[in-house]
């Protein structure tokens, strides 16, 4: 079998690859269509960020059977067209954290003491001494936005400089927080009380331009930012006027929302307290070798044993279990992704029933792919078949399974309870057919729902006229409406109605539609 090495990577990887007894060709730089022109001759696609895998040379790949990315990230991947066609695409996510972590450090310490700024004074010949004073860290407070496994290392690496630690992750339950040694504080908190403030958060609806003009203005004046993590988590217009009016004292940047980014995209680079790099966090040595021996591993070990490690649009089961259960693989993962959509505050435990002829199969494929759909809103690529549970288990997230052969009113159901420290859900689905997963209840509001895509949650009273008025409202703003449902509460004069949209809902239109007479809430949601 034939393996395609189309982006640079480490050597190291091409020898796992050929040891394995395939056959590698190492041909980087291709243009879309060249690339689209030979992909059919190959079983196996591996790439970096540069390839871009688009449904066009998904479609042209008749032989491919995987991609893996040398790396975490997976938007230059079309996953659905890549599971249309049965390709297993995996991702490496565990290879760069110490990197990342590392580099945030690094950026920190530059800003302190000025260090690129005084590099490019004396190398323009000129000897300023006195106009780049620096400050120490000891004794200073490091704040991080988003303490998962990259934060953690961060904290860790801070600690050891002397510093105090603080972070806001609302994911995470503060007991395992506790046992890092670093306090868990409000958003607003973490702002106002923080020396310097590092991120570290995948981009998704929740975190885009999550750091804004609000929270820059809630910084101490002599407070410095640091962005590795993903380009558009920080506002950088608000970011860009919070530098130039002296709201915070420096930022640094890895990451950006346009990228490759230039003075021409970024007014950032021409201010004097703004220091970057081009995407550096995970470029080191070390860490290109750890994600290319990763993912060269799992796609041989894929293509001559059929062992799936790190993928993200199958489980890991056999044949005849998927046939049997992957409907409700599908389920399982669509009811995970609403409940951690839905649910406020860090997940502590999850209650996952089987019902009806569903309890005789083998049922655990279904338990990892709720775990991975609960995790995708917060973490995106960074979670997978594999180490979802891994993830559960880190966060102290208790799960209970149970398994009944009654069922009243579907002949299988999954029913699954989500208790987190500030209240709990319940989500009951079904498959209707052969392969069309269906919400069923939510909470007590019964309805009959095919969740996926852009959708909008509304609560309501049950009252003429909400409908209308949602129609209005969402077309005024270029909305369409592909698909309605309306779940009844008994005995209750409360609605809910669930929309599934042509395009997700933005901030700005979601709070007019929470101001509306008769509508007690609503949530944008995004089944993807």
């Amino acid at each position: 079998m034939k393996v395609l090495i189309s982006d640079n990577m480490s050597p190291l990887g091409e020898k796992i690859l050929t040891d394995a007894g395939l056959e590698v060709d190492v041909n980087t730089g291709l243009a879309p269509e060249e690339l689209q022109k030979i992909i059919g001759d190959y079983d196996g696609l591996v790439i970096r960020s540069a390839t871009k895998a688009t449904e066009d040379i998904i479609n042209a790949a008749e032989n491919l059977k995987v991609i893996g990315r040398a790396g975490i990230g997976l938007d230059n991947v079309n996953i659905p067209a890549a599971s249309q066609k049965g390709i297993v695409v995996m991702n490496a996510p565990d290879g760069n954290a110490t990197t990342a972590a590392e580099h945030a450090i690094g950026m920190m310490m530059s800003l302190s003491r000025n260090i690129p700024q005084a590099t490019a004074s004396m190398k323009a010949g000129k000897w300023e001494k006195k106009n780049f004073m620096g400050r120490e860290l000891t004794g200073k407070t490091f704040g991080i936005f988003g303490i998962g496994r990259i934060g953690a290392i961060a904290a860790n690496r801070a600690q050891g400089l002397k510093m105090k630690v603080i972070a806001y992750d609302p994911h995470m339950p503060k007991d395992l927080v506790d046992k890092l040694g670093v306090e868990l504080v409000s958003v607003e908190e973490l702002a106002k009380r923080a020396d310097y403030i590092t991120v570290h958060v995948p981009l998704t609806k929740e975190t885009a331009n999550a750091l804004s003009t609000d929270f820059f203005t809630n910084m101490k004046k002599d407070a410095m930012f640091i962005d590795c993590a993903r380009g558009g988590v920080c506002d950088e217009v608000a970011l860009y006027k919070a530098l130039v009016d002296g709201e915070i004292a420096g930022a640094a940047l890895d990451v950006f929302a346009d990228e490759p980014t230039t003075k021409e995209n970024c007014p950032l680079l021409s201010l004097d307290n703004f220091i970057c790099t081009p995407h550096l966090g995970a470029s080191t040595s070390e860490a290109q070798e750890n994600v290319a021996t990763a993912i060269a591993a799992q796609v041989a070990n894929y293509l001559n044993k059929g062992v799936v490690t790190n993928a993200v649009n199958v489980p890991s089961v056999s044949d005849d279990v998927l046939a049997q259960v992957g409907p409700y693989i599908n389920l399982g993962e669509m009811l995970g992704s609403l409940h951690m959509q839905i649910a406020n505050g860090s997940v502590e435990e999850v209650s996952i029933e089987y019902s009806g002829e569903l309890a005789d199969l083998n049922t655990s494929p279904i338990t990892v792919a709720f775990l991975k759909g609960l995790f995708t809103p917060i973490l995106q690529d960074a979670v997978n078949y594999v180490n979802a549970p891994v993830i559960a288990k880190d966060r102290g997230i208790r799960v209970v399974e149970s398994k009944s052969d009654r069922s009243d009113d579907f002949v299988n159901v999954l029913t699954i309870k989500v208790k987190t420290n500030e209240g709990e859900n319940e989500l009951v689905g079904t498959v209707f057919g052969k392969n069309e997963p269906r919400l069923v209840r939510l909470n007590t509001f019964r309805l009959e729902a095919q969740a996926d895509g852009p959708m909008l949650l509304v609560y309501n009273n049950d009252v003429p006229g909400v409908i209308g008025a949602l129609g209005s409202i969402l077309g005024a703003g270029g909305v369409n409406i592909s698909r309605m449902t309306v779940g009844r509460e008994d005995a209750s004069s409360q609605n809910i109605i669930l929309l599934s949209t042509d395009s997700v809902i933005s901030k700005d239109l979601l709070a007019e539609v929470t101001n509306l007479d008769n509508i007690d809430g609503a949530l944008a949601l995004d089944v993807s």
